[in-house]
């Protein structure tokens, strides 16, 4: 029997960053997000606040200027955020995605050139692999990347791209023109957003966010060799070495999000007073709370667990647990936003209180970046061993 202990508690640095996070997020808030969502605005102020902290970057190596942590530091800082109700997106794509992958596949020029940037914040970095006609199947990407001398040549779609608009480059998950069908062979591309022949078109949609959708249109996209991130022909894993730590994010994301909506009802509960008592003290109000709760500390755990993993190096583990903490996120969210706005009754869907919007933002993460289905799809063939059902 093992003589070693595990305390389910964070270490003092991390617990010093939430924090801290939450302190300058708090600043922020909410109001300052509506604001500058209802202006057309970005959330520029914010996101330059984070990175001149160094909060950004966390996971990047400090020998290119980040922090030296991994994904279980990076999604502190991003659930400390939406909790604050002043979440950015971006950190899902930037540091998460596109810094995890330069960091393991880039070579020490890229390295040099893009993570510093990226740590600090003072550029970002979208990150396109969805297209029009391969959903969730990418491996009917058919975006392909020609040699042609010492270029490389870009032809492709993409679609549902966050943050075009506030990015310096893209990277973008292509296949090369000669890879053979049916097996995924990724080749991944930094373009710059001020290239010929990329064209981008806003996608509108009925929530409402500081960070827009995109359409992308790559036409004949000239790059030089070293736009390659990583090997051509290194296959899957360099896509996953971004996809896990974009699933805990996304995890963190909607974990914070229930965080901020079961404050405000916990908050609303416990002054709002219809008859003799606050209307917490029913438990027609509370019980529901309290299921909130207990289903959003289960969803932490897993995110945990699955950045613990992700930072260990365990990539097969990290997927897993990656794919159900961004499934438990997902859920809780709408649970937490459901019960939020029961709570509160009309007021739950009143502007001023700033649940309605999140109501249908929490949503998405049922959707994206993976469904919950194919979440389930994942978890019945590799972690029950279930036929391949699709």
């Amino acid at each position: 029997m093992s003589t070693q202990t595990h305390e389910f508690v964070e270490p003092e640095e991390r617990t010093a960053l939430r924090e801290a996070v939450q302190k300058l997020a708090g600043s922020y808030g909410h109001a300052y997000v509506d604001e500058k969502t209802r202006n057309g605005e970005k959330l520029t102020e914010l996101w330059q606040d984070m990175g001149k902290h160094g909060y950004l970057g966390v996971n990047i190596p400090e020998e290119y200027g980040g922090g030296g942590g991994g994904m279980a530091d990076l999604s502190v800082v991003l659930e400390e955020a939406a909790a604050a109700g002043a979440p950015l997106l971006m950190m899902v794509v930037s540091p998460a995605i596109c810094g995890s992958i330069i960091t393991r596949c880039g070579t020490e020029e890229q390295k040099q050139r893009w993570l510093p940037s990226i740590a600090d914040g003072s550029m970002i970095m979208a990150f396109a692999i969805t297209e029009p006609d391969a959903g969730s199947n990418s491996h009917q990407i058919t975006t392909t990347a020609t040699k042609d001398g010492d270029e490389w040549v870009l032809n492709g779609r993409k679609v549902f791209i966050s943050g075009v608009d506030e990015a310096d480059a893209i990277l973008v998950v292509s296949r090369t023109a000669d890879a053979k069908t049916g097996k995924l062979k990724p080749a991944l591309f930094v373009v710059p957003t001020d290239v010929k022949g990329l064209e981008w078109q806003h996608i509108p949609m009925d929530f409402h966010a500081p960070e827009k959708q995109f359409s992308l249109f790559i036409d004949d996209v000239r790059l030089p060799a070293d736009a390659l991130v990583g090997d051509e022909d290194a296959g899957l894993w360099q896509l996953f070495a971004g996809l896990n730590p974009e699933r805990i994010m996304g995890a963190a994301f909607s974990n914070g999000m229930a965080r901020y909506a079961l404050d405000r009802a916990v908050e609303y509960a416990k002054t709002r007073k219809v008859w003799k008592d606050v209307i917490g003290a029913h438990q027609g109000i509370a019980h529901p709370l309290a299921k909130v709760k207990i289903e959003l500390e289960q969803s932490r755990l897993l995110m945990q667990k699955a950045a613990a993993l992700c930072d260990a190096g365990d990539d097969a583990g990290a997927g897993e647990y990656a794919n159900m903490a961004k499934y438990a996120g997902g859920e809780i969210a709408c649970n937490a936003l459901d019960a939020a706005v029961q709570t509160h009754g009309g007021n739950g869907l009143a502007s001023e209180y700033g649940l309605g919007n999140l109501l249908i933002a929490a949503r998405l993460g049922r959707i994206a970046p993976v469904s919950r289905e194919m979440i389930l799809n994942y978890v019945a063939m590799h972690s029950l061993g279930l036929p391949k059902s699709y």
